[in-house]
């Protein structure tokens, strides 16, 4: 380990980088590698939470200009998702950004991006937890008292959680199974609405009234939470056979494959549901399945697809919630508890990042401010861009000192304007999250800094320094 302010030692040829261990014997059979599609559904079901069901009502008020700031978000979601996958090729294991910061700047630069992700994922379980909670409320009426929608909340948070405890096999199994099922009501209005499209019901290109470009940010500022998730398959790198190969492939894929149901939904939805009554919707994929097909089976319908892509975004936010201070651990930077594994997942991380989750759910409740939660979800947007930002440029400066196997011109300047694009994305992110989310981010990251302090004089004490 190298000491903040010195020059790191440079980064393991990815010749030599050894492949991440296999689980140990005391990881048991209950821990199992990640495959291709395992990993591309984690990639997915972390992207598509609960958001995708909301999104096309919460950008209607932009009028259909809100497809170019999906086509901008897209492009940069797309970039970074190529630059981790060139990031785990060079250095596979468990971490992701953490790992990738750190061995390019050195240990407080890993620290950040650790401490930032892992704010960004627990901020995030709650968001996802108190959301479902209205789809539940469809299916069985929880939300007329605040404490039985609290309670309700709390068991959505604790069921992925503890699939996680069972171990990485179920882990592995319930994502896989809840992209699936996800996946067929968001086709049906994804690809059946095509069929049923009415321009008429688009509306203004921009009915906001302002200019292009502000509308285009001000559209993409909504959005920038629904791309989250784009390193998912990096950051369990450690659990994913062959992670060289696979970790780009999944990451690649699953970010399309995302993409492509988000634009292709939204479209369906702005052409299947009049612009007037899509500012107003509380449910817009049922008032496109009722506008498609009649009836109002629709609002169940997507409810109930609602909560299991939830669950299953939550099941896999609560696995990576755990990596990134798992990696940290090991190298001494967050406390030694969270470096303990059992059937291949870190049980402290898991255990420590509900309970946060859990008190952030009942804080917003008991506050009955949803402003108050909606504030801190815009924060995970920019405490997300701190690990991003710190994954892009690491991959430049690999690219621009020499570091590593590039020979090929042609692929370095390719590899150097990716990384550039997912940089600038990252910027981007930032000045979209708004001023009042920056400023809570900062505090967040502020303190971070105190708890690194901590952390590097307990290593000098033990060094006898």
């Amino acid at each position: 380990m190298h000491d903040t302010g010195t020059v790191p030692p440079p980064a393991p040829d990815p010749q030599e980088t050894p492949a991440a261990p296999e689980p140990t014997a005391r990881d048991g059979r209950h821990a199992r590698r990640f495959g291709l599609p395992v990993a591309t559904a984690l990639v997915m079901g972390n992207i598509i939470g609960g958001g995708i069901f909301l999104l096309p009502a919460s950008v209607a008020p932009f009028g259909t200009v809100s497809l170019l700031a999906f086509g901008v978000l897209t492009v940069g979601a797309i970039a970074l998702a190529l630059v981790f996958g060139r990031l785990a090729a060079r250095d596979p294991r468990t971490g992701g950004p953490y790992v990738y910061a750190r061995g390019a700047f050195g240990d407080f630069a890993g620290f950040l991006a650790a401490w930032t992700y892992w704010i960004t994922t627990w901020v995030s379980n709650a968001a996802l937890a108190v959301a479902a909670v209205g789809y539940l409320d469809v299916l069985i009426p929880v939300g007329d008292h605040r404490w039985s929608a609290c309670l309700a909340a709390l068991v959505v948070q604790w069921l992925p959680a503890l699939a996680n405890f069972a171990g990485t096999r179920y882990v592995g199994a319930v994502q896989l199974t809840a992209t699936v099922l996800k996946f067929a009501p968001l086709l049906l209005v994804a690809v059946g609405g095509l069929f049923f499209f009415d321009a008429d019901n688009l509306g203004p290109f921009n009915a906001s009234g302002g200019s292009g470009i502000g509308a285009v940010s001000a559209a993409a500022a909504i959005l920038l939470f629904s791309y989250l998730g784009v390193e998912s398959a990096a950051v369990s790198a450690g659990e994913v056979r062959d992670p060289r190969r696979t970790v780009g492939r999944a990451t690649v894929i699953g970010t399309a494959g995302a993409a492509l149901v988000y634009l292709l939904g939204t479209l369906s939805v702005f052409g299947t549901v009049s612009h007037d009554r899509l500012v107003d919707s509380t449910a817009p994929f049922s008032d496109a399945v009722n506008a498609m097909f009649g009836g109002a089976w629709g609002g169940w319908a997507v409810a109930l697809a609602a909560l299991v892509s939830m669950t299953g975004c939550l099941n896999g936010w609560t696995l990576l919630s755990a990596q990134t201070p798992y990696a940290a651990a090991k190298d001494g930077l967050f406390p030694a508890a969270f470096a303990r594994r059992r059937r291949g997942v870190p049980t402290t991380g898991v255990a420590v990042t509900v309970v946060l989750a859990s008190l952030l759910t009942v804080y917003n409740y008991t506050s009955g401010s949803a402003k108050v939660f909606e504030v801190l979800v815009l924060v995970t947007t920019f405490t997300a861009t701190v690990p991003y930002l710190l994954a892009a440029t690491a991959q430049i400066f690999h690219l621009v000192s020499g570091r590593g196997e590039q020979v090929d011109r042609g692929r370095l300047v390719r590899d150097l304007v990716i990384a550039s694009v997912a940089a600038g994305f990252s910027l981007w992110l930032v000045a979209g999250a708004g001023y009042a989310a920056v400023y809570q981010g900062v505090l967040f990251l502020f303190a971070g800094v105190l708890v690194y302090a901590v952390m590097a004089a307990r290593r000098v004490g033990r060094a006898g320094v």
